[in-house]
């Protein structure tokens, strides 16, 4: 679910050249769902192998880091760990969520509601252990590093940030911020032209760039109190209190200053931990990360998980690598390096 501040927060659109030459911690699982919910047929059936083994994850993977690394993007995909206890009542409700999507997916596909399917189909996506692991081996073998969190992968991302290990954090939920990362790119993945709900137009998605600190100073607060403002709206941790909105809580947490404030003055309820949500935020574990290192992508390895497990054709394959290949070598050489691993 994440946190919906997007009401309150401003980003600023930017283009991948923006980002060449910048190292990008990547939030792994939010990425492979986005391409489970959006890479499939036009009746919500996700692209499989012959073996009837999801491929939507894998393709997503391959594609979007080759433009990535096109454009001397170094990303960093972060994995997530352990969740908080505190997350399992949403983690369930998200199960919830999926098989009843897959049921009416189901049904549509039965009674021949095509663009119902679809919809229903993108709710429905489910990362298993088995897309995790496959996922991790593509991109190594692509030559990108990958980081196991203990605990949640944005928090993770966001420490490298602040720790310069790498210059932003990339994710759709804005739980980021609330972990203090300085920068956050939104949008990364999921670039692009897109289909506006059931209508024919498309619109153009932009990668956007939301600077914490430069919010925190538009908006007239501290990063405590966009915690507060947070968990008035809902977390992944607790359901938003009812009737109130980014708008509400930002008011509210201003003229108040936090949620002891708020409930003792204005009588409202706060019947779940809340003080242990703050500190999920503010505390989150940290462990020593080493520097990431990119090395040159394995044609071998890349045909091996793509073309040989799971059907992909080898000739675009190819194709891809070729022309990615190309591209690096032209980086490297604008960077006056010797070779490819040199450049990264």
């Amino acid at each position: 679910m994440g946190t919906r501040l997007g009401d309150i927060i401003k980003a600023e659109v930017i283009t991948l050249q923006d980002l060449s030459d910048k190292a990008v911690a990547v939030d792994a699982f939010n990425t492979l769902y986005q391409f489970l919910s959006t890479i499939r047929q036009p009746d919500g059936t996700p692209l499989m192998d012959r073996a009837g083994r999801v491929t939507s994850h894998l393709s997503g993977l391959f594609y979007r880091n080759l433009n990535l690394l096109e454009n001397g993007i170094r990303p960093v995909y972060v994995f997530d760990g352990e969740s908080p206890l505190l997350k399992e009542p949403e983690k369930e409700r998200r199960r919830a969520v999926r098989e009843a999507a897959r049921e009416e997916w189901e049904r549509a596909l039965e009674e021949g509601r095509i663009e119902d399917a679809r919809k229903a189909a993108r709710a429905s996506s489910r990362l298993t252990s088995e897309m995790i692991e496959e996922s991790k081996m593509l991109l190594r073998a692509m030559g990108i590093p990958v980081v196991q969190a203990p605990s949640e992968g944005e928090a993770l991302a966001a420490q490298m940030t602040r720790k310069g290990i790498v210059w932003a954090s990339a994710s759709q939920d804005n739980d980021s911020l609330l972990y203090n990362c300085p920068r956050m790119i939104r949008n990364l993945s999921i670039t692009g032209r897109r289909k506006i709900g059931r209508s024919r137009s498309y619109k153009i998605i932009y990668p956007e760039l939301i600077e914490l600190d430069t919010n925190l100073r538009l908006l007239g607060i501290t990063r405590e109190q966009l915690i507060d403002i947070a968990i008035l709206v809902g977390t992944d941790y607790n359901e938003k209190v009812p009737g109130i909105g980014p708008k509400t809580a930002l008011k509210l947490v201003k003229e108040y200053g936090n949620l002891e404030t708020i409930q003792k003055e204005k009588g409202i309820e706060l019947n779940f931990p809340y003080q242990e949500i703050r500190e999920i935020f503010l505390h989150p574990p940290e462990v020593e990360v080493e520097e990431p290192s990119w090395s040159d992508p394995s044609p071998d390895g890349i045909q091996r998980i793509l073309c040989e497990e799971h059907d992909f054709s080898e000739a675009r394959v190819t194709s891809a690598l070729e022309r990615l290949n190309k591209r690096l070598e032209e980086l490297a050489e604008s960077a006056t390096q010797s070779s490819l691993t040199d450049f990264f």
